[in-house]
C-alpha cells in the first residue's frame, strides 16, 4: 500500500496518507479539516542490502567497471566484490 504525501492549500499543512486502494483519498486536511488538498510530488526511498554496500567499497576500477564511470554500481558488474 503506498503513502501518498499531500499539503493543504487552506493552512500549509503537509501530511502523509496510506492509501489501501485506488479510490482511498484523503477528504481533507488533516490539521483544519479544509477540503483544499492538493497532492505532491514526492522521491521513494530505495533499501539496498549489506552485500551491494560492500560492493561500492570494493569494486575495482576498471574500464569495464561501471563503477569506474558512474558511481556505485551496487554488484550488478559482476566483479569479485569479496
Amino acid at each position: 500500500m503506498p503513502i501518498f504525501e499531500y499539503r493543504c492549500q487552506t493552512c500549509g499543512h503537509a501530511f502523509e496518507h496510506l492509501a489501501r486502494s485506488r479510490t482511498d483519498l484523503p477528504g481533507a486536511c488533516a490539521k483544519c479539516g479544509a477540503p483544499a488538498i492538493v497532492k505532491q510530488l514526492s522521491t521513494f526511498a530505495a533499501r539496498a542490502d549489506a552485500s551491494a554496500a560492500r560492493a561500492c567499497d570494493s569494486c575495482p576500477a576498471t574500464p569495464s567497471c561501471p563503477t569506474a564511470r558512474r558511481g556505485c554500481c551496487g554488484g550488478a558488474c559482476s566483479h569479485s566484490h569479496a
